[in-house]
């Protein structure tokens, strides 16, 4: 098994394909070990010491190591805990873990303009966050504001900020008038 690894704009992030579907829709993002229970795939890699972080998406991991910590070094246990892992067979994500997966509640007045955003969010925003090694997360609309959450490479990222500022609340309001502000939310 060969699996490529890309840069991502975050220095603590690398991005893993194996040249396989891990996901056939959405994207599962792991902060710690305890919120990996949800995933084999994201369990096995929190058993380094240097992992930090694990994003799915859906043929690729990102992987964010300890800030102190030498890619030199996490890059060959991750790629060895990644073939060790895929030739086991286990599923990427626990079939009960995705069904608990809920969604976010919205004003029904607000439904036509949430559509909106929310294919702009797939259709522009989503593939470009991706080809990084990340994913934008929906968390509501109220009042103008659009609350959003960058997983994977694009958490912690140093460029976050200006992307979700200069570029997504840009486009997001050029085509959604109503739009008038746009935050991040750390979960």
């Amino acid at each position: 098994m060969f699996i490529e690894t890309e840069a991502t704009p975050n220095p603590d992030t690398l991005k893993f394909l194996p040249g396989r579907m891990l996901m056939d829709e959405g994207t599962a993002n792991f902060t710690d070990v305890d919120a990996a229970k949800g995933s084999p795939l994201a369990t096995a890699l929190f058993g380094l010491a240097d992992v930090r972080g694990v994003f799915v998406g859906y043929d690729f991991v990102t992987v964010t190591k300890a800030t102190e910590s030498d890619w030199s070094v996490v890059k060959p246990a991750v790629l060895g805990t990644l073939m060790t892992f895929f030739a086991s067979g286990a599923p990427v994500i626990d079939p009960a873990y995705l069904a608990s997966m809920g969604g976010q509640g919205d004003a029904e007045e607000d439904a036509e303009i949430i559509a909106q955003i929310r294919q702009l969010l797939d259709e522009k925003i989503r593939p470009a966050v991706a080809q990084d090694g990340g994913d934008i997360v929906y968390h509501g609309f109220k009042e103008g504001v659009v609350y959003l959450q960058m997983q994977g490479a694009c958490s912690g990222c140093p460029s976050s900020t200006i992307t979700l500022k200069n570029g997504i609340e840009n486009l997001l309001k050029y085509y959604v008038p109503e739009v008038i502000d746009v935050r991040a939310v750390d979960l």
